[in-house]
């Protein structure tokens, strides 16, 4: 067949105006010839997956009475004349079609034939196998549901500008199953991490996105202005304080699943707006919540068909934080209490000491860059410093740490847990602390959230909760190294 305007690669802007000209002119065609290019439904559409599962022993050449109404993309066309082989897909596959002048009249095929690729379009077919092995429709009637006014990516090439794949995601869709599977397990690991929970005896609420007062986590807010309120308020940068008041409230297991919001930077492992869950249980501690955390984890790879070289099933392997940075860079941070001792024993040996970093934020700097690439099986590291962790419960049996976890795999943090703090004098002092910090320069110091405090005071059970990141998730069961490839819309700089 001639090339048109859908075979070519990178048109110039005179080209692509043509090329959206002529698209144009057939949608005015189709008009006038009293054709609905819009119509409002077609029902009745089988998946073309479905139609194609039952006719496995189907002999090549053979006919059968079975229909089907199949719709989807016209993604390729072949012979004309006569008749005409054309490629339908949807969301579940491909499927050849066969369109024959004598079943549908000459002109009708060749209304069918003059068709766009891109065009969306229903048929209603009777399946057969090609001579060629090829499970096909023929074609017995078809109706445009929509027609494309833009020419789809190049079928063999898809989109090849990363900016453009990311910017215009339904350009990667159209033109890639890759993309297409990629997003559809995206989906199954955010029900299954769902149904563990549910299955677990979790309720899954809500709590506010704009927040009078953001906190949970060490991070700068977005602020917005409520117009009717005349009031500052806050995306929330975690769901934490309001789920635990949900513990206070006697609902012992809970969980929330969506969007946190944090001002910071972008790079391959952060995008602004991300996808956490957080679950808090009564009666659990820290150790309790990391074994929930692998089996959740265990099952998420399970329903996403993961297939990598590293083995996530439990137990996973468990450190302590303290031992680990010792282990790794030969720094006693337990020995080196204050800033100017740990920034010395990170000098002499050859360490970059960022001037302005606190205590906590150059324990931060030793994790991030002499532990977490070295965490490729799936590890736990327990009991951090309690300066790091203004929301967890002093350890048991050392009050210069708290009973925290952080979990990683293939050298990324992917999870947060707590036993957490419930003795609301001790988390008044901490506040105290974060808010000396706040006024000492830390922009990401915890605000001082009196409501909370109250909440505490009315009596927290012992509790142990978890925050899981879904995308770092989804990027360690789908193998990508980016979060920008799983996240449909990532945040893009103009």
């Amino acid at each position: 067949m001639a090339a048109t305007d859908d075979d070519r690669t990178g048109p110039g802007a005179e080209e692509t105006s043509a090329l959206l000209a002529a698209r144009r002119q057939k949608l005015e065609r189709l008009r006038a010839e009293g054709i609905d290019p819009f119509p409002h439904d077609y029902d009745g559409v089988t998946a073309i997956a479905d139609v194609k599962s039952g006719y496995d022993a189907l002999e090549d050449g053979a006919e059968t009475t079975d229909t089907f109404r199949v719709a989807g993309r016209l993604a390729a066309r072949r012979g004309q004349g006569k008749a005409a082989f054309l490629d339908l897909v949807d969301r579940s596959g491909r499927i050849q079609l066969h369109a024959r002048v004598d079943v549908l009249g000459q002109e009708t095929l060749d209304r069918l034939v003059g068709l766009d690729l891109g065009d969306l379009i229903g048929v209603d077919g009777t399946v057969f196998r090609s001579r060629r092995g090829e499970l096909s429709l023929r074609v017995d009637s078809w109706t445009l549901l929509a027609k494309s006014l833009r020419p789809p990516p190049e079928k063999h090439h898809g989109v090849q500008d990363v900016e453009t794949r990311f910017r215009h995601r339904e350009l990667d869709l159209l033109s890639s199953e890759e993309t297409r599977a990629l997003f559809i397990a995206r989906a199954r690991i955010v029900s299954a991490v769902r149904r563990f929970l549910d299955d677990h005896g979790y309720v899954e609420v809500e709590t506010p996105v704009l927040q009078p007062l953001y906190g949970g986590a060490a991070a700068r807010p977005f602020t917005t202005h409520h117009n009717a309120l005349d009031r500052e308020l806050y995306l929330r940068i975690a769901t934490e304080l309001y789920l635990k008041r949900l513990i206070v409230g006697g609902l012992e297991r809970v969980y929330e699943l969506g969007k946190d919001f944090r001002n910071e930077g972008i790079s391959h492992k952060h995008n602004p707006e991300f996808t956490m869950v957080e679950f808090y249980e009564a009666y659990a501690d820290y150790q309790d919540m990391a074994a929930r955390t692998e089996r959740l984890v265990a099952a998420a790879a399970e329903a996403a068909g993961y297939d990598g070289e590293i083995d996530l099933s439990p137990p996973w392997r468990r450190e302590t934080l303290h031992g680990a940075i010792l282990d790794r860079s030969g720094i006693d941070i337990l020995a080196a209490t204050d800033r100017d001792a740990l920034a010395a024993a990170m000098e002499a040996k050859g360490m970059r000491v960022p001037p302005d970093d606190t205590w906590a934020q150059l324990v931060d700097e030793l994790v991030t860059k002499h532990v977490e690439p070295t965490l490729i099986e799936p590890t736990f590291l327990f009991d951090y410093p309690v300066e790091l962790s203004p929301f967890a419960k002093k350890h048991r049996e050392d009050d210069r740490l708290v009973e925290r976890f952080e979990a990683y795999v293939n050298g990324m943090e992917i999870a947060n847990a707590f036993s957490e703090l419930n003795d609301p004098d001790d988390q008044r002092r901490r506040f105290e602390q974060q808010r000396a910090d706040a006024e000492a320069g830390d922009e990401e110091a915890q605000p001082f959230d009196e409501a909370y405090l109250q909440a505490l005071e009315q009596g927290m059970p012992p509790t142990g909760g978890v925050g899981i990141g879904i995308d770092r998730l989804v990027m360690l069961l789908t193998g990508r190294r980016s979060i920008r490839e799983i996240v449909l819309f990532p945040a893009m700089r103009d």
